[in-house]
């Protein structure tokens, strides 16, 4: 939530056009000419490069003066991206939430919902160095939060304990979301790097009226 789901948040609010990838690889260029569009680096990458390229900085992102130049943007996610393509295969509708987006992805999904669809929210986590599962407690509040906000239009009949215990751990921690985002362990790494900024714009709650929904290979305002 902290990387791909708040950068994606921001750009899909800003009018550009999304294209997840799963890794940052040999191909990822090729990819990103093929379509146009701007290829994402690393936030320290950015930083060495003065701030000139785009990265997965929502901050940058969220500031950037005009993004005339930037109509689509491939953004490179180990887990975003894998994620998203892996449910797209599936024959599903992938819709990309956050903690600033959160009231309004439930609001798009409640009449959906009401009407029988089945509703996976999934906390992606990030990586270890050695590829392994890291669990990501942000992650499981941003979920919470778009289930928390759907409870209270539709109610949580038929829920997972899964769904109910993600709901409570936003809940928890709702009135100092802030705090706790600072000082959850993506937090805190993102505020050593100096990418404290990115911290904050992550997680301002509902601050975003935007649902991003991946249509074909990218996500577009939906």
């Amino acid at each position: 939530m902290l990387s791909f789901t708040t950068t994606l948040d921001v750009a899909v609010g800003r009018g550009v056009e999304v294209f997840p990838y799963r890794w940052r690889d040999d191909g990822a260029a090729a990819y990103a000419a093929a379509r146009d569009a701007v290829l994402a680096v690393g936030r320290l990458e950015a930083r060495d490069l003065g701030g000139a390229a785009v990265s997965l900085s929502a901050a940058a992102l969220l500031t950037r003066p005009s993004v005339d130049d930037l109509p689509r943007l491939v953004l490179p996610s180990p887990n975003g991206s894998s994620i998203a393509f892996g449910l797209a295969d599936s024959g599903v509708e992938v819709v990309g939430a956050c903690l600033r987006n959160a009231s309004t992805v439930a609001s798009w999904l409640a009449p959906r919902v009401a009407a029988g669809a089945r509703l996976a929210v999934v906390a992606a986590g990030e990586r270890w160095p050695d590829g392994s599962l890291r669990p990501a407690a942000e992650d499981l509040w941003g979920a919470g939060a778009v289930l928390s906000a759907l409870r209270a239009q539709s109610g949580d009949a038929g829920w997972s304990p899964e769904a109910h215990a993600a709901a409570a751990s936003f809940d928890a921690v709702a009135d100092a979301l802030g705090e706790r985002v600072r000082e959850c362990a993506s937090g805190r790494e993102l505020i050593e790097a100096g990418f404290a900024e990115d911290v904050e714009v992550a997680a301002a709650h509902d601050a975003s009226h935007v649902v991003p929904v991946l249509r074909g290979d990218a996500f577009v305002a939906g």
